[in-house]
């Protein structure tokens, strides 16, 4: 049985092994194109974390901010480098809930309404976003909900109170109290000092809350002043003596993630690797909760081209073949859209596309100019390469890599740079592409999602040994992996051994694979799209979270 009241209660009947109830926290939430409250992997995890909620027909809602001009439109200016645009959406088919409370920012009171998006709009959890951008509140209370990741610390604080108080103050208005509070990444936690404010226990918030964190580098977990956050009313009415004694810091570094350890019954990293490195890091800290691992996943029912899996499940290359070429063409078709260039659908095609960060290595295969070039320009076994996704906008490092690889591009009639990096983009560049690539710094990616969907229909991974790669790749058989590096190296002399695998594999695998024996590539093929379902299928990953997680 559902646990929202009407008119908000699940629209499917609740399966009694999912009956527990939760609710799950997100700043971003990739569930539909036409919804743009997301900036990547975050959000397209959350995304289909949502949907297999309703495919398993579970006890869970998502609650999330609703963005009145998202993460940004990615544009280009007017020498084809990457601009930033942002224009306010809209967005007719969610519903006013007519909820509307006030939450203490900066010791002032901030308004906020609810909107709900129903389960069948989008086949996803009953999902409520929350929104500040309403007349009742003064200009700046009203930018809170503005931009996604406010480039402003400030903001960005507001914005983790608005979805931690926030949220915990909607539940209040529902008057539901979930089982399980779920905080995906520590954005939410805010959540957590406002439970203990309320019942002064410490069991009663851990009996609630499990976190999730994706971050396997130390420094990348986010450190604020616990004075800053004390006057922004972060922790709601403690006195700072009492947030202390709750987070266990008795300096002015508050780090998030840190204490969304210890205000948890439970933590979960994100693939295996990852969950060696979580437990690895934190182990040296007092008092945080146990750390196991769910691997993450991707929902096949929303990402996967019938066609080619009515091909796979038939193990008909024949037709395999025809429809992969078909979608090539149409990846062709938005590459010469966008830049003029006209790619040929028979030419084997690399595509590179997720959230432009310096670990991830965008360029890394372009840093040697002549081998680069060399690739390119041959003519027996020709390549083309894609490349896409959106820097964080204040990340000028990442919008550098960017708009060098727009300039690289522009040298060749066989290499593009596509911009406006969301769902169908995603989607058109997974399904019309040949060869996934991916390679990020070894354990510094804590699982990448987008080789799963890749795989799923017919892209093949060729990927550095990091994140989900580990539980799933078998080189030469459902993908190819660049050899792994001497952890002793320096970055230099690793990332030169990085990309000097991978053309190696190119020469020695990769080309001769796809020119000179179809018949052994596309086994290559089957096999991967075979093997990625159904561990890295998101149902996986929600039934795990019930298994080990909500029940634990």
């Amino acid at each position: 049985m559902s646990f929202l009241p009407e008119p908000f209660s699940h629209s499917y009947e609740i399966a009694p092994e999912y009956s527990k109830s939760v609710a799950y926290f997100s700043m971003e939430f990739a569930i539909d194109q036409t919804l743009k409250i997301y900036s990547g992997g975050l959000g397209f995890l959350a995304g289909s974390h949502m949907r297999s909620v309703y495919d398993l027909k579970q006890n869970q809602i998502g609650i999330g901010i609703l963005w009145s001009f998202g993460y940004y439109n990615q544009v280009r200016g007017d020498n084809r480098e990457m601009a930033v645009s942002h224009r306010r959406k809209q967005y007719h088919f969610l519903k006013d809930t007519g909820i509307k409370y006030t939450i203490k920012i900066h010791g002032a009171d901030v308004w906020v309404k609810a909107m709900y998006l129903p389960a069948d709009t989008f086949g996803s959890a009953p999902m409520f976003f929350l929104t500040t951008d309403i007349e009742e509140n003064d200009h700046i209370s009203r930018t809170i909900s503005h931009r996604l990741y406010d480039s402003d610390s400030q903001t960005r604080t507001a914005q983790y109170i608005l979805l931690g108080v926030g949220g915990a103050r909607l539940l209040e208005e529902l008057k539901v109290d979930p089982d399980v509070w779920h905080l995906n990444e520590a954005h939410a936690l805010s959540a957590a000092f406002y439970v203990y404010s309320k019942y002064k226990s410490m069991d009663e918030v851990k009996k609630r809350f499990v976190f999730t964190t994706h971050t396997p580098v130390e420094a990348g977990n986010e450190k604020s002043s616990i004075d800053m956050l004390n006057r922004f009313s972060f922790f709601s009415d403690l006195t700072l003596d009492e947030v202390r004694e709750v987070s266990g810091v008795q300096d002015d570094t508050f780090n998030h993630t840190l204490v969304g350890l210890r205000v948890s019954r439970i933590a979960n990293a994100v693939s295996k690797l990852h969950g060696d490195v979580s437990r690895e890091m934190w182990k040296g800290y007092d008092d945080i909760c146990e750390i196991t691992h769910v691997t993450n996943a991707q929902n096949k029912k929303y990402w996967v081209d019938k066609e080619l899996d009515e091909a796979r499940a038939a193990n008909d290359k024949v037709a395999l073949a025809a429809r992969k070429r078909r979608l090539k063409e149409k990846l062709c078709k938005e590459v010469a859209n966008q830049t003029g260039r006209l790619f040929d659908p028979d030419v084997l095609t690399i595509v590179w596309a997720r959230r432009f960060a310096g670990y991830k290595r965008a360029n890394l295969v372009s840093r040697d100019l002549e081998r680069f070039t060399s690739m390119l320009e041959r003519t027996n076994k020709p390549v083309q390469i894609i490349w896409g996704g959106k820097p964080y906008p204040k990340d000028y490092d990442a919008i550098e890599e960017f708009n060098g690889l727009c300039d690289l591009a522009n040298k060749y009639s066989n290499a593009a740079v596509l911009v406006g990096y969301e769902l169908e983009l995603s989607k058109l560049m997974k399904d019309g592409s040949d060869l996934w690539l991916n390679n990020p710094v070894v354990t510094r990616e804590a699982s990448g999602t987008s080789g799963m969907t890749a795989a799923m229909n017919g892209s093949v991974n060729i990927s550095t040994y990091d994140g989900w790669v580990c539980e799933f790749a078998k080189s030469g058989h459902n993908s190819f992996l660049i050899p792994e590096a001497d952890l002793g190296l320096s970055p230099e002399a690793r990332d030169q051994h990085d990309m000097l695998g991978f053309y190696q594999l190119m020469d020695t695998e990769v080309l001769p694979m796809y020119y000179g024996n179809k018949d052994a590539w596309w086994d290559v093929v089957l096999n991967s799209m075979n093997e990625v379902v159904p561990f890295f299928d998101s149902d996986r990953m929600a039934d795990e979270y019930y298994k080990n997680i909500y029940n634990s």
